[in-house]
C-alpha cells in the first residue's frame, strides 16, 4: 500500500537528513507495528512481548527514544526535527510505546520539575523503558475543564512527605505503570485557585489500586485509580507546592501538540487506505475511483489533512522556541481531532460494509478521532478559551492625552 504519512521530504521544516530518519521510522511503524497491533490491542503477556520485540528491534534499528534527552539515553531531538517522526510514529497507537517515545511527557516535566531524587531515582528508567510512567489528573463527577474542584488531598507527614487520598480516572496506562504523577490538594479547600500540587506516587505503594478499567468505545488504555492513604516518600513533589497548574498548562500544551502530531499520521494512514480502496475497488460502473461523490471525498480528506498541518506545525515551532503556544495549541487540537474524524469517516464511507468490520484500522482510528474530540479538552472548552484570547486584544484602546 502506498504511504505518505507525515511531511516530504522536501518540507522546509526539516533538516538534511530528517527525511530519511522520517522514512525509516514510518517504515518500522509500516512493516513492524502494524502487523502486531491485534496483538497489543488485546493486552496481556503475549502483548507484553510482542511489545519487548518491537523495542529491541526499534534499539538495533537506532530508532529508540529519538526525541528524549541523549544524556538519559535517547536519541536528543529538538521538538520541531521530531515533529515529522511523530507523525509516522503516530499512525499506530503503539508506534510512541514500540520507538520509546511515549515517556516525552514524563520526562519532560520530571526533568525540569522534578526534585534531585526525581531525576536521580527514575528519569535512566523511564528513557530506557524500564519503567512506565502515567498522569492522572481528573476525577469522577468533577468537570475536568475546572481543576480547581480537584477533591483528592494530600496531607504533610513529619518526615518530609505526604499522605494522598483520592480518585481519579481517565489514567492512560495506569494498569502496568510503576509511577503515576497525581494532582492533588496541599492546601485550601475545593474551589480555590491556590493550594494545588502535583506528587509522584509509586504504584506499589500501599493502598495505591487500580479500581477498574474504563472502555473506550470498547477500547483498553484507561483506568480509574484510588489512592487510599497512600504514603509519598519526601523529596517526590514536582515543582513548589501550589504550582501544580502551570507545571500542568505547560504539560498540556505539549501534550496535546503531540497528540496533534499523532492524530495527523492517523489521518493520513486513514487517507492511504481510501485511496487504495478507490483505486483498486471495482464494479459493473467501473473503479470507485472514477466516481464523483468518492473524488468529493479523498479532495475533502485531503484538504482537511493539508489544511490542519501547518497550524499543528505552527504550535510546535512555538513550544519549540520556549513560547507561550495557548491560541495555536487549541486551534490544532480542534483541527486535527475533526480531520482525523472526519478523514477516517470518508475512508469507511468509501470502504462500505469492509470499513465497520475487524479487517482494517478504520473502526479504531474512528474511534480515536470521536474520543479526540473529548480528550484533552473538548472542543468547546477550546474553542471558548482561542476566542476569549484573540478578542482581549480587540478591546477598548485606553485614552491618549492630546
Amino acid at each position: 500500500m502506498a504511504q505518505h504519512t507525515g511531511t516530504h521530504p522536501s518540507d522546509p521544516r526539516q533538516g538534511p537528513d530528517d527525511g530519511s530518519l522520517r522514512d525509516s521510522v514510518a517504515e518500522f511503524v509500516r512493516s513492524r507495528v502494524f502487523p502486531q497491533e491485534a496483538v497489543l490491542d488485546a493486552g496481556g503477556r503475549d502483548a507484553a512481548t510482542a511489545l519487548r520485540d518491537l523495542r529491541e528491534e526499534a534499539r538495533r534499528a537506532g530508532l529508540w527514544a529519538l526525541p528524549l534527552p541523549a544524556g538519559l539515553g535517547g536519541g536528543g531531538l529538538p521538538l520541531r526535527s521530531y515533529a515529522a517522526l511523530a507523525e509516522a510514529e503516530g499512525a499506530s497507537d503503539h508506534g510512541p510505546a514500540a520507538l520509546g517515545s511515549a515517556p516525552l511527557l514524563d520526562v519532560t516535566m520530571l526533568a525540569r520539575h522534578g526534585t534531585d531524587r526525581i531525576r536521580a531515582d527514575y528519569l535512566e528508567a523511564l528513557v530506557a523503558g524500564e519503567m512506565r510512567a502515567c498522569y492522572a489528573m481528573t476525577e469522577p463527577d468533577v468537570p475536568g475543564t475546572d481543576p480547581f474542584l480537584t477533591g483528592t488531598r494530600a496531607e504533610p507527614r513529619p518526615d518530609g512527605g505526604w499522605r494522598v487520598s483520592g480518585r481519579k480516572w481517565f489514567t492512560s496506562g495506569a494498569a502496568g505503570a510503576d509511577l503515576v504523577t497525581v494532582l492533588a490538594r496541599t492546601s485550601g479547600s475545593a474551589g480555590d485557585r491556590e493550594g494545588l500540587s502535583l506528587l509522584l506516587v509509586p504504584t506499589s505503594s500501599p493502598g495505591f489500586r487500580v479500581v477498574r478499567e474504563l472502555p473506550v468505545f470498547g477500547a483498553a488504555g484507561q483506568y480509574e485509580i484510588e489512592l487510599d492513604r497512600v504514603t509519598v516518600p519526601a523529596g517526590h513533589m514536582i515543582g513548589a507546592p501550589g504550582r501544580a497548574l502551570a507545571i500542568a498548562g505547560e504539560r498540556l500544551q505539549l501534550g496535546r501538540t503531540l497528540r496533534c502530531l499523532r492524530w495527523l499520521g492517523q489521518a493520513q494512514r486513514a487517507f492511504d487506505l481510501m485511496c487504495e480502496r478507490a483505486a483498486v475497488r471495482g464494479g459493473t460502473r467501473g473503479p470507485l475511483a472514477g466516481h464523483q461523490l468518492v473524488q468529493q471525498h479523498v479532495f475533502d480528506a485531503l484538504l482537511a489533512i493539508r489544511t490542519t498541518r501547518p497550524l499543528v506545525h505552527e504550535a510546535v515551532a512555538l513550544l519549540d522556541a520556549g513560547r507561550d503556544a495557548h491560541v495555536e495549541t487549541g486551534l490544532a487540537k480542534v483541527a486535527a481531532a475533526r480531520t482525523l474524524q472526519q478523514v477516517t469517516d470518508s475512508a469507511i464511507q468509501v470502504h462500505g460494509a469492509a470499513g465497520l468490520g475487524p479487517d482494517t484500522p478504520l473502526p479504531a482510528l474512528f474511534r480515536t478521532g470521536r474520543a479526540a474530540r473529548i480528550l484533552d479538552g473538548p472542543d468547546e472548552l477550546h474553542v471558548t478559551s482561542v476566542a476569549r484570547r484573540v478578542l482581549r486584544g480587540y478591546g477598548p484602546r485606553p485614552a491618549t492625552r492630546g
